[in-house]
């Protein structure tokens, strides 16, 4: 029995024109179903161009961060699908490296929610001021729209695992 699932395609389908249609209407989700009589949830709405209900991403077809800082590593676990509202991240900190320096990723919209699971390794967290140590199989959630980085003061590489929610937008 085969595992292998259909690659996902992104670049047909109607949910790609509906979504080019609504967006030159300048029209929300929840305007285009009103406005069209569609009785669909917005969870419906927003997959409308997906093969199904389940996506995988094998481990060599993960999307690789830039390496821009030195010492930090990270990959996106989770599929780029329309709508998608939380991604999965696995980070690698070289000894003394941190998080969040220049060329990092942004700070995160606002509303936005993080939270990490330490796979291997001493995490530190710096957040809003506050130091907070976090060792194997220690979790942390937070806002991520504050100031934050994760630094790694041990003297062996450290692995965590990230969860961003994204925040509050209109649809």
């Amino acid at each position: 029995m085969s595992t292998s699932a259909p690659a996902h395609d992104t670049g047909t389908g109607i949910g790609q024109r509906v979504r080019a249609l609504r967006e030159a209407m300048d029209l929300s989700l929840r305007d285009l179903a009103e406005r069209s009589g569609l009785e669909l949830r917005l969870s419906q709405l927003l997959r409308l161009d997906e093969d199904g209900a389940v996506t995988v991403v094998r481990a060599g077809e993960r999307r690789k961060g830039p390496a821009r800082v030195a010492g930090h590593g990270y990959e996106i676990l989770t599929p780029p699908l329309p709508g998608q509202r939380a991604e999965l991240s696995r980070h690698t900190l070289a000894p003394g490296a941190v998080t969040g320096g220049p060329g990092d990723p942004p700070m995160h919209e606002p509303g936005s929610r993080e939270t990490a699971l330490v796979e291997r390794g001493t995490v530190v967290l710096h957040y809003d001021g506050q130091r907070y140590e976090l060792l194997d199989g220690d979790c942390v959630t937070f806002d991520a729209d504050l100031n934050h980085h994760f630094e790694n003061p041990g003297p062996d590489e450290a692995v965590l695992l990230a969860v961003l929610s994204a925040g509050l937008r209109r649809s």
